[in-house]
């Protein structure tokens, strides 16, 4: 069994973190900063969008089980890779969308799927999905770990993550844990 780990940023982590742990040989997302130029950020600073962080997740995932790239097929139907430093009403540089990748493999499969989105017009605007090497990581607090889960009352979850989740299950309905 061999482990990877990528780091994907999508606009709120709660959503993207809550979806990845619900597919099939996913072994655990974990919501947290990276490519940030402070030390030790909070969630506060890092909204204050001061800090160059961006929210994401740490996807780690078994690839005897699902492909790098079908990891990246899901993080791109989770989000709108064409809104620059924003998803929906969320606003501001932490909510930009990235792939952070921690070896060549990763960079070269993020550069060649958005080559090939680009080339098959999947987007009516231009992909701005940043792919970078992982700088500076750190997990956030433990209350944004399977926030929506632990949070059903919470009204952003409501309003703007369950109708998101609504549709990954169903587009991705074959690749789910079983309950």
């Amino acid at each position: 069994m061999a482990h990877e780990t990528i780091t994907l940023g999508g606009g709120c982590f709660w959503c993207i973190e809550s979806a990845f742990n619900q597919i099939e040989g996913v072994v655990s997302a974990y919501s947290g900063y990276a490519n940030g130029h402070t030390d030790n950020p909070n969630y506060e600073q890092v909204c204050s969008g001061n800090t160059g962080y961006a929210e994401v997740v740490q996807v780690t995932f078994d690839d005897e089980q699902i492909s790098r790239r079908e990891i990246l097929e899901i993080f791109f139907a989770l989000h709108d890779p064409t809104q620059l430093n924003r998803q929906g009403n969320d606003v501001g540089t932490q909510y930009r969308s990235g792939i952070y990748y921690s070896n060549d493999a990763q960079k070269h499969d993020a550069e060649k799927i958005i080559s090939e989105m680009r080339d098959m017009d999947m987007w009516p605007e231009k992909i701005v999905t940043e792919v970078e090497a992982l700088g500076k990581y750190k997990q956030a607090e433990d209350y944004h770990q399977d926030y929506f889960n632990n949070n059903p009352q919470n009204v952003y979850c409501n309003m703007v993550v369950a109708p998101k989740l609504a549709k990954f299950k169903k587009t991705f309905a074959s690749r789910l844990k079983s309950q």
